[in-house]
């Protein structure tokens, strides 16, 4: 009987090991067709798009008026803020997108 058993459990984690490169292969090919009609974009385009965000964003200056919050005093008397956000984000994305346009030439396809 400890033959069987051990020949069953050998059996089940053989299966499981196979269970776990099927998930694996069944994501890998998901995210292959979620891409597969995406345009490239090389490692250089995207670090420079990264810098391009991070310069867009250093260009806007935020004030008190621009973010709203909730505040909440807990057991331990500590203030909390928690709900945090920016009440105009069009000067980020305006600023963001400002510099992207800058770098590139933006063409119209449909012509």
């Amino acid at each position: 009987m400890s033959e069987s058993k051990e020949l069953l459990e050998a059996t089940i984690k053989g299966l499981e090991e196979k269970v776990n490169q099927l998930n694996n292969d069944l994501h890998s090919k998901q995210k292959e067709l979620e891409d597969i009609n995406k345009p490239e974009m090389t490692a250089e385009m995207h670090d420079q798009i990264r810098s391009f965000i991070e310069d867009g964003v250093n260009q806007v200056s935020i004030s008190d008026d621009d973010i709203e919050y909730s505040v909440e005093v807990d057991y331990d008397k500590r203030i909390n803020i928690y709900d945090i956000s920016l009440n105009d984000t069009y000067s980020f994305t305006s600023s963001i997108m400002q510099e992207i346009d800058n770098h590139y030439k933006i063409v119209d396809k449909s012509e």
